[in-house]
């Protein structure tokens, strides 16, 4: 038998239309397979987890079946719950497939701590300025009898604290200073001893006035 009469014989014509068919078949189940692991065509709407804590994360991910990976730690917002939500990556709203994994950044328990600069024996002008840009509030501000107007002490909730004690910023510091009374006080003496002194010497009694 010849090749064209092979090719056109009813043998090689079921042979090719099986062959059709199974690739057809064939080609479905490819299709079906990519569909049912890559989720082809199902979105789902990510919910907005902001100030949530991770238990409320959990329940709400696990409905929408989705997962979640926490990123870090964010500067302390005093706007939102302890250990909450503060930014989610996708933002709410993005359509996503399912299981897709959802990054958190979480709030921290409070501000983070530093350590309190050495203030002490400074000027109230030296001291001010620099416990505001380490972060710290000035609270009460106390006068203490002293020679000159530097910090004597530094107190925090009525406590007295030395300099390097960490605290959270934020925190309110009072400060305890001179108010230089000691000082006026000498400078007031020395005038009195000057003045009596140059009183004395006025009121002398001339030798030479018997005469």
């Amino acid at each position: 038998m010849s090749f064209f009469s092979y090719v056109f014989s009813k043998a090689f014509v079921k042979q090719l239309l099986i062959a059709i068919v199974g690739l057809i078949v064939l080609s479905f189940i490819v299709l079906w397979w990519l569909k049912s692991t890559t989720n082809h065509g199902q979105k789902i709407e990510v919910p907005n987890l902001a100030k949530l804590t991770l238990t409320d994360v959990e329940t709400i991910l696990d409905e929408n079946e989705l997962r979640y990976e926490i990123l870090d730690s964010a500067n302390f917002n005093p706007e939102y719950p302890k250990f909450s939500v503060i930014e989610q990556i996708p933002k709410a709203g993005k359509f996503v497939k399912e299981d897709r994994k959802i990054y958190l950044t979480l709030n921290p328990s409070g501000y983070r701590k530093v350590k309190i600069p050495n203030v002490v024996g400074k000027t109230r002008r030296q001291a001010e300025p620099t416990l505001l840009a380490m972060g710290f509030e000035i609270g009460k501000v106390t006068t203490k009898p002293h020679m000159s107007d530097q910090v004597l002490e530094i107190r925090h909730a009525g406590a007295r604290i030395d300099p390097d004690t960490e605290l959270e910023i934020t925190s309110v510091i009072d400060l305890i200073i001179g108010d230089e009374s000691l000082s006026r006080s000498n400078r007031d003496n020395d005038n009195e001893e000057d003045s009596e002194t140059s009183e004395n010497n006025n009121e002398a009694p001339d030798d030479d006035g018997g005469n």
